[in-house]
């Protein structure tokens, strides 16, 4: 009988359109007496109203059980649903595709990677930004066996050849050039012998196993043009394409994404099937995609990340939610006008690309009436964002937490949390997930609202990352808790609160100081746009805490200005010793600062340690 029950709520829920109605129908289900005094597991098919746990560990389950899929699997189940519906919008190359056409681009592309003479396991190296063909390579890789390379378009030389000498990727896809990025000469700087070896047949000293390059937009010497790929895949390799799904297993690799870490050589962490289907099922039940309507979302961040490609191409694939690409590069002002052109209900975004959009000079001109929700993740969102983009309509904002290398999403809002929780965390634990929280130097598990590293287990943890045993094992315990080098606290339905990274902690003269607290004071001041915070070098107290501000346009302000109002709000040795006013911040590709590089810019300009 009791199976019959959770089948008939889950059904009754997933029918609600309201998000209202769905959480009057959950509060009566759900709310009981007796739980055990030690209760762990938070049931997360709606926002946990009981607080449940006892200490900073937790288990999020669920009614809907884990996905046997593979990609590929994933993506026919709803071409076979909805194929007329229309599944991604290209808006500045003018590309619109329905789930059946795309999925017969992709059976055309998988077979034509077949007919290259790539095998089930072989890698292929996708460098460019977003456009049509790296969706395309997403969907047909993964048909093919092949597992994809994710290689971050603002690579140089050096750093390309190391991820794909890495990765040991057999072909290469890009487009010649893109802005300032010439990727074919910067793949003829690596490899000279490209030049004049036949198509298909590069023998290279550097990237021993490259065979071939696959230019999107020219004809260039020595490589191939995409669309010889996509008329290559005769009936003979269509036939091979279809034999082939019978030995693909939903726990293969199919992607590599090289971390965007500021210190040390890229990580190529890598994903399964299992991990990103599951990830991108479970992210759009979160944010609601079962029981929209409709739902377009407006995709500015970059498909090379996981947010891009599982937040956005995966959940495309399971949801049938569509996409609406507004630029190949990141374009603020181009967001906006896709969301007005194309009725976006849902955006994308991290708090720079928020930001960024609400800072457009012309921002008033345009009709974003349509815009009902969002996510914002990929760097900690400061409450004050939160409660701007809020204020401007998009009432359903919702925060999400994750690493590349947990597939992404770990935490993540309910679209209709209150504000104080979508202000003040990022969300609670996701299906079929644990994390807890511990004390980094001992290990153990820490009491409730105790700051400590946040770790996590369960599908979602990536297979290891390639080619490095010893890497993989630093931060994947034996117990196969993944070690995320975030801070963190938990509250006792398992809301997450992010306080920064270990290794961006501050010690000053023996206190712990973590930036994300100030950063979010400092964004409370109003004539401050975004705050973020360092440490930098003292001889007497070993850090001192530096703050690099941008301030709204049009507004003045000093340091001492800044420093009078921390006073009495903040403890005194959290107030900045130093205030910086920038105009810019140095950024990865995926829009998040480079704290390591912010601290030795503010310790060049302020004279101080290795930065003088």
């Amino acid at each position: 009988m009791i199976p019959r029950m959770v089948f008939l709520s889950r059904a009754l829920r997933r029918q609600c359109a309201a998000p209202g109605a769905l959480q009057t129908l959950v509060r009566a289900w759900t709310r009981r007496t007796g739980l055990p005094a030690a209760c762990r597991g938070i049931h997360v098919d709606s926002p946990p109203n009981i607080p449940t746990l006892t200490t900073s560990y937790v288990h999020g389950t669920s009614s809907s059980p884990l996905l046997h899929y593979t990609v590929a699997e994933a993506l026919q189940r709803t071409v076979d649903r909805m194929p007329d519906k229309e599944a991604m919008v290209f808006l500045q190359d003018g590309v619109r595709k329905t789930f059946a056409q795309f999925q017969q681009d992709v059976d055309k592309a998988a077979a034509g990677l077949l007919a290259l003479g790539l095998t089930k396991g072989d890698r292929l190296g996708m460098w460019g930004p977003n456009t049509y063909e790296w969706i395309l390579m997403q969907f047909a890789t993964a048909k093919a066996g092949i597992i994809m390379v994710a290689v971050n378009p603002a690579y140089q030389p050096q750093e390309a050849e190391f991820a794909l000498r890495k990765a040991g990727c057999k072909v290469i896809v890009c487009p010649a050039q893109f802005k300032t990025q010439k990727y074919c000469d910067m793949l003829r700087k690596i490899c000279p012998e490209i030049e004049t070896s036949t198509p298909g047949d590069i023998r290279s000293a550097r990237l021993p196993e490259l065979r071939t390059v696959i230019v999107l937009d020219s004809r260039e010497p020595g490589m191939l043009h995409f669309e010889d790929v996509m008329q290559a895949g005769s009936s003979q390799y269509v036939q091979q394409l279809q034999d082939l799904q019978k030995e693909i297993s939903f726990d293969d690799p199919i992607n590599i994404l090289f971390t965007s870490g500021t210190t040390g050589a890229p990580k190529g962490a890598t994903l399964s099937h299992h991990n990103i289907v599951n990830n991108g099922f479970f992210t759009g039940l979160r944010l609601g995609y079962t029981w929209r309507p409709v739902t377009r979302i407006c995709i500015p961040v970059p498909m090379y990340h996981c947010f891009g490609s599982v937040g956005g191409g995966m959940c495309m694939a399971l949801h049938g939610v569509s996409l609406v690409f507004p630029s190949t590069g990141y374009d603020g002002k181009a967001n906006l006008a896709a969301i007005e052109s194309e009725r976006c209900n849902f955006v994308y975004g991290t708090p720079t690309m928020y930001v960024d959009m609400l800072s457009q000079p012309d921002f008033a001109k345009y009709d974003l009436s349509s815009v009902e929700a969002g996510i914002m993740a990929g760097s900690p969102c400061p409450p004050e964002l939160v409660k701007k983009i809020i204020a401007l309509g998009i009432k359903q904002i919702t925060i999400g937490y994750g690493t590349t290398e947990n597939s992404p999403v770990t935490f993540c809002g309910f679209p209709t949390d209150n504000l104080e929780r979508k202000a003040e965390t990022c969300g609670y634990i996701m299906d079929h997930i644990e994390a807890k929280i511990v004390n980094p130097n001992t290990g153990r598990i820490v009491p409730l609202g105790e700051i400590g590293e946040i770790m996590v287990r369960g599908y979602c943890v990536m297979l290891e990352y390639w080619g490095d045993k010893e890497k993989t094992k630093d931060c994947i315990t034996d117990e196969g808790w993944y070690k995320t080098g975030d801070m963190g606290s938990m509250d006792s339905y398992s809301y997450l609160k992010i306080e920064g990274r270990i290794k961006d902690m501050i010690i000053r003269g023996g206190e712990n100081i973590y930036p994300a607290e100030i950063e979010q004071f400092l964004h409370t001041h109003p004539k401050v746009k975004e705050a973020q915070v360092v440490g930098v070098y003292d001889e007497r107290m070993g850090e001192e805490v530096c703050a690099c501000l941008k301030l709204v346009d049009g507004q003045e302000c000093t340091p001492e200005e800044i420093k009078a109002f921390c006073k009495g709000q903040i403890s005194h040795y959290k107030i900045p010793r130093y205030v910086l006013f920038v105009t810019d911040y140095p950024l990865t590709i995926t829009a998040k600062i480079k704290k390591n590089t912010l601290r030795e810019q503010a310790e060049k300009k302020l004279g101080l340690g290795k930065g003088k």
